[in-house]
């Protein structure tokens, strides 16, 4: 039995304790056939409560049993409707009734846990979460991805995008249309997203937002799907950079927010007061006791992942061998090359002029290293949005590099793989460049000036 369902049935019950003063008062009034209509209605709801419970939790339970005893009472009191007192019908009714109630309420809960991703590729950031509940033999966890729209250039909504079959096989898939959750309202919600409205790239549902979703649950919980660099609490220079992360729809609408260590963690409660206070909310958002009980510095699900993960266990594309090995069989090094959304941002056509000079460099190089480019997941959808003069030449690039066969082009779901299977790290400085220090290996940072 789930907290939601204890909750409902404890509603009922507490309906029919009020039906049994109000019997005591028909009773008492002689009017015993709208007492007799009451006893029925009881007995009905108790029928429908104990059908629930071995539903849920199989038969046998004690709930059940003392809940058949008090039908067996309401017909002793049907019986001698006319002759039984008022307050020996009330004693001998809730006496029953109250023992069902006792033994509901210490009957033991499962809890229900969604997981609502929306872009396969950020899926690392709830993933080692999910594994862990799925491993609860008390706890019922799904994952249910969510489309999202694409973002115009005049902020309006494009193509609708489901990524529910981008998932690792050992992810067990629930469709969105098939979850409802204003009817399951599971226990705890697990988010990636904080935007609701206020990405300028991509968009979920309204109905995903995570203000509504606050509705349909008792827990809201928010993980970044981003590492940051970590930066000192004192240093404002840098948390300048990345504030604007500590208060979005998803860290305020959030009854709990994972971030990925304690100085993190200071410096979400630190901003968050801050804006919070310009926009003249109080309460619970600028009380620093109640966001220390919020923001949690336990660590990022992204790191997870990379530690669980190994050359030997992971799948690679028969096409990447066919780039990575040698004639002799050794594998070439392996250069993971990431580029960023900011810095195209930033740079423009001098970020593709710097790509094409990189890729042509590594070209000349394939024989003994292996060029593996993963572009940010949402790279093309916000060049679509935010810059679209330079859609066609970017486009150009990327068929160019995929035709051209000699270097891995990684638009996949699974960052992991990327970063467990490449030697190095090379291009922009963005959330990766965290991800990839956990593993040792050498990182080094583009400059879009040298070609």
């Amino acid at each position: 039995m789930r907290k939601v369902h204890r909750q409902q049935i404890l509603e009922v019950v507490a309906s029919m304790h009020a039906a049994h003063q109000h019997c005591r008062d028909y009773l008492s009034g002689k009017a015993f056939q709208a007492a007799q209509g009451l006893l029925t209605d009881c007995q009905d709801a108790a029928i429908q409560i104990g059908e629930l419970i071995e539903q849920l939790d199989g038969e046998g339970t004690e709930p059940v049993a003392f809940l058949e005893q008090y039908c067996e009472r309401l017909y002793q009191v049907n019986v001698q409707i006319e002759v039984i007192s008022p307050q020996k019908a009330y004693k001998h009714l809730e006496e029953v009734l109250l023992r069902a109630e006792n033994a509901i309420r210490h009957m033991r809960l499962r809890k229900e846990v969604v997981f609502l991703p929306y872009k396969a590729s950020m899926w690392d950031s709830l993933e080692s979460v999910y594994l862990a509940a799925r491993e609860d033999e008390e706890c019922d966890a799904y994952v249910v991805p969510i489309p999202y729209y694409d973002k115009l250039p005049d902020d309006s909504l494009g193509e609708l995008h489901y990524e529910g079959d981008e998932y690792p096989s050992d992810i067990e898939i629930t469709h969105y249309e098939a979850y409802d959750l204003e009817q399951r309202h599971p226990d705890v919600i697990y988010i990636h997203n904080p935007y609701d409205r206020c990405n300028v790239v991509t968009c979920v549902p309204e109905r995903y937002f995570s203000s509504n979703l606050k509705r349909y649950t008792d827990c809201l919980v928010y993980i970044p799907y981003f590492v940051l660099d970590e930066i000192e609490p004192d240093n404002q220079e840098a948390i300048d950079t990345m504030k604007h992360f500590c208060f979005l729809p998803g860290t305020i609408w959030a009854d709990k927010v994972i971030v990925q260590s304690e100085k993190m963690r200071q410096i979400y409660i630190n901003e968050y007061r801050k804006a919070a206070k310009e926009v003249g909310l109080s309460g619970e958002h600028t009380d620093r006791k109640k966001l220390e009980e919020k923001i949690l510095g336990l660590g990022s699900p992204k790191l997870d992942k990379v530690h669980r993960t190994n050359r030997e266990s992971m799948e690679i594309p028969e096409a990447w061998r066919k780039i990575i090995e040698k004639p002799d069989g050794t594998w070439k090094k392996i250069i993971f090359y990431n580029t960023s959304i900011g810095a195209m941002l930033q740079s423009e056509e001098k970020m593709l002029q710097k790509m094409k000079s990189v890729f042509q460099t590594f070209k000349e190089q394939q024989e003994e290293v292996a060029l593996l480019w993963r572009p940010h997941p949402l790279l093309e959808s916000t060049i679509k949005a935010m810059k679209p003069q330079m859609r066609a030449e970017y486009e150009k690039l990327v068929q160019e590099y995929r035709t051209k066969g000699w270097g891995i082009y990684d638009d996949t779901a699974e960052l992991d793989r990327a970063v467990v299977l490449s030697d190095a790290y090379y291009g922009d400085r963005s959330s990766v460049v965290q991800v990839y220090q956990e593993t040792g290996k050498p990182v080094m940072i583009q400059n879009v000036e040298i070609l």
